[in-house]
Formats: structure tokens, sequence, C-alpha cells
């Protein structure tokens, strides 16, 4: 009867050591997480509203470019990024999906918020991805006035991955940001310091730069 007692009292123990862990992991990834907002809303170019409306009217001037004209600020294949009406400064993107991150066919559930900047460019993506029955990792991968960070913690406390700062880090999430940005396709147009040459009838080639880093892509 004691031995079943203590069973008891240690597996309630455990449990509410194990809920105290999450919910001081869960507060202190909120504040890392909300530092790193900070930084991004800090790193904007000029955020006034004078700025944006002078940066509106030069993308307003693009649109109103007849084709022959539009053909030479957007070659070829990349034409159809100037048909978007809506000029776009900041994003949110929310996701509810499945990832399978060890090709073992066993997919895991997740959630994730993203927050994008377009000028200066960069992005904070904060996920939690169910690994076990109530154990989560929750992930943070960002690109911060010329910084990126990728960190992974178990319980937002035990850490299995935490690489950041310049270098090869900086230049792997600067080329996620562009990567992505079918989903703020106006961070694309020629006044958002986008450069943009012919490659073929069909594609073309994109440079972004951000200080020293510089991305190209094919389009």
């Amino acid at each position: 009867m004691k031995l079943l007692l203590w069973l008891t009292v240690a597996i309630v123990v455990l449990v509410l050591v194990f809920l105290g862990l999450s919910a001081y992991g869960a507060k202190k990834w909120s504040e890392v997480s909300e530092k790193l907002t900070q930084s991004l809303e800090a790193g904007r170019l000029d955020p006034s509203r004078q700025a944006l409306l002078k940066t509106a009217l030069r993308w307003r001037k693009e649109l109103r470019r007849s084709a022959g004209t539009r053909a030479k600020v957007f070659p070829n294949g990349a034409q159809r990024w100037s048909n978007h009406r809506v000029l776009i400064n900041t994003e949110h993107i929310w996701q509810h999906q499945y990832v399978d991150y060890f090709s073992s066919e066993q997919w895991k559930p997740f959630t994730s918020v993203q927050h994008v900047v377009t000028r200066r460019p960069g992005f904070i993506w904060d996920a939690r991805i169910e690994m076990f029955p109530s154990i989560e990792v929750r992930v943070i991968d960002s690109y911060v006035t010329g910084n990126g960070l990728l960190h992974a913690a178990v319980l937002g406390l035990f850490t299995v991955a935490n690489v950041s700062g310049g270098g090869e880090i900086a230049k792997a999430e600067f080329m996620r940001y562009f990567a992505e940005a079918v989903w703020y396709p106006t961070a694309l147009l020629p006044s958002q310091d986008v450069k943009w040459q012919a490659v073929d009838s069909t594609s073309a080639n994109a440079t972004i730069v951000d200080g020293p880093l510089s991305i190209h892509f094919v389009i």
C-alpha cells in the first residue's frame, strides 16, 4: 500500500515538474521572440509615413508604365511581379501543417507565426513542433538586421541547435526571405531595390542586396 502511495506521489511530482518546465520554457521563449521582433521593427529603414508614401508613389509609377516601358523594368518572365496592387510593407503568416523532419514517414504537427518586414528585409519564423505527445520542440528561424538565427530547443529550454550571426547562416536565412517573397511579392519591385536582368524569353535574374550580402535568383 505504501509503495503504491509513494509511486502515486512520484508521478504527481513528475507531472507538476513537467508542467512547470513547460510553462517556464514557453515564457522564456516568448521573451526571446519578442526581443527579436523589437530588433526587427527597430531595423526598418525610415518607417515614417512620409517615407512610405514616397515609396508607394514610386511603385505607382512603375505600375502605370506602358507595356513596352514596363518590359524594361521587369524583363520577360519577371513582369508578373508588377501586377500586384497593394504595396506590402509588413506581413504576418500563420501556418498549421505537418512536417517530416527525418524522412521517416512520421509526420509531426506544427504551428507557426512568421513576421516579415520588407524594408529593411527581415523575418522571424516562430514555430512549435510536437515531436512526442505533450513534448514540443520550439524553433526560431530568423533574419534580423543582417544576422541569421536558427535556434531549436525542447520545451523551449533544452537547446538542440543554435547557430547565429553573420556569414553562412545569415546568407542562408536571407535566401529564405527571398525565396518566400511569393507571399509578399511587392518586395521584388525595383522600388524595393531589387535589380532585374533578362536571362531569356521566359526568365529573369533578380538580385537583392542587404549590407554585405547579395543574393541572386533566376525567376
